[in-house]
């Protein structure tokens, strides 16, 4: 029998970067986040002899096999289950770029969560299903909710420390759209990147004191569907975290010359009257922030910006999800 779910990936208004407890991945700072319907991960669970992992079509080997069956470990520990846990056969296919930028390893393991939850039978919920994913990759933990999400910190050792939706699907008619700078996966992985960051960097300190205060403006937009309000923190957010890691040593450069040249378009944009905020996460791509209404004109302008690939337009989606249990 085979399970299948969908998750969506979700990007940060107010950015989480810093870990407070490498090991059980507890954030250092609290973050907000839109799901984004538009882009998915759908991942196929079923019983096998070995744990294997197949994503877009590529069996994987390693420490992406490692980090699954980590995921599966997790479930079938917090279930309480005795013996030992049955292997399974993961295949994971993304409709947008992979390992680029964009939150696929949110999405991956929230649906990984779902599905692997319904293969073994352990019925835990949300809330904890929110809580194990954030031991795998923190952004997991928000995609099992839609809509906006916060993620707050903890302290070291937390064990019980899942996303809160702060507010739903409906809320808030915006749309993110994300001007694609490059297809292929970028040099240095997140969890790589936020280690040295927090290692090396004399800016991380001052990170972690002032990120806290971005998000609460951030959340008080949110919640008001203040777009005037909610600009200057999103922007704060994701330039301090990358100027942080930018002081890195050796400094971590997410960015492409594309990236700034979007940002550039992006200010010009609001200069001319259009509403319209960027963030950037860690990759070298611009999600670009709108109210519904001005989608188009921003859209188009944006995908002029040269060395734009082309652009995805997301509005704001629901959570990870069961779809099918299939019988083989």
């Amino acid at each position: 029998m085979a399970h299948v779910a969908v998750a969506h990936p979700n990007i940060a208004l107010a950015k989480y970067w810093g870990k407070r407890d490498r090991g059980r991945n507890v954030p250092a700072v609290p973050s907000l986040s839109v799901t984004l319907g538009g882009m998915t991960t759908t991942t196929r669970a079923e019983v096998a002899d070995v744990d294997s992992l197949v994503v877009n079509q590529r069996p994987q080997s390693g420490r992406p096999v490692e980090r699954a069956s980590a995921m599966l470990d997790r479930l079938w520990r917090e279930a309480g289950r005795d013996g030992p846990r049955p292997h399974a056969a993961i295949v994971s296919t993304n409709d947008f770029p992979t390992a680029a930028g964009l939150a696929s390893s949110a999405s991956a393991f929230a649906a990984l969560a779902v599905a692997g939850d319904a293969l073994l039978g352990t019925a835990l919920g949300r809330e904890r299903l929110s809580c194990l994913a954030r031991q795998i990759s923190a952004s997991a933990g928000r995609s099992l909710f839609g809509g906006f999400v916060e993620l707050p910190a903890g302290d070291a050792g937390a064990e019980h420390l899942p996303a809160r939706p702060v507010a739903g699907v409906d809320h808030w008619d915006l749309r993110l759209v994300v001007a694609v700078t490059t297809e292929g996966e970028k040099d240095v992985g997140s969890t790589e990147g936020m280690n040295r960051t927090t290692e090396t960097s004399p800016l991380y300190e001052a990170w972690v004191h002032s990120a806290p205060s971005i998000f609460a403006r951030v959340k008080e937009a949110v919640l008001a569907r203040d777009f005037d309000a909610l600009t200057a923190p999103v922007e704060q957010s994701a330039l301090v975290m990358h100027a942080t890691a930018l002081g890195a040593d050796p400094g971590l450069v997410y960015w492409n010359g594309t990236t700034v040249e979007v940002i550039r378009a992006v200010r010009k944009l609001r200069a001319a009257g259009l509403p319209a905020c960027f963030t950037i996460d860690a990759g070298p791509h611009v999600k670009v922030l709108v109210p519904a209404a001005y989608e188009r004109a921003v859209t188009e302008e944006i995908g002029r910006v040269p060395g734009v690939l082309r652009t995805i337009a997301a509005r704001p989606g629901e959570g990870a999800r069961l779809i099918t249990v299939a019988e083989e």
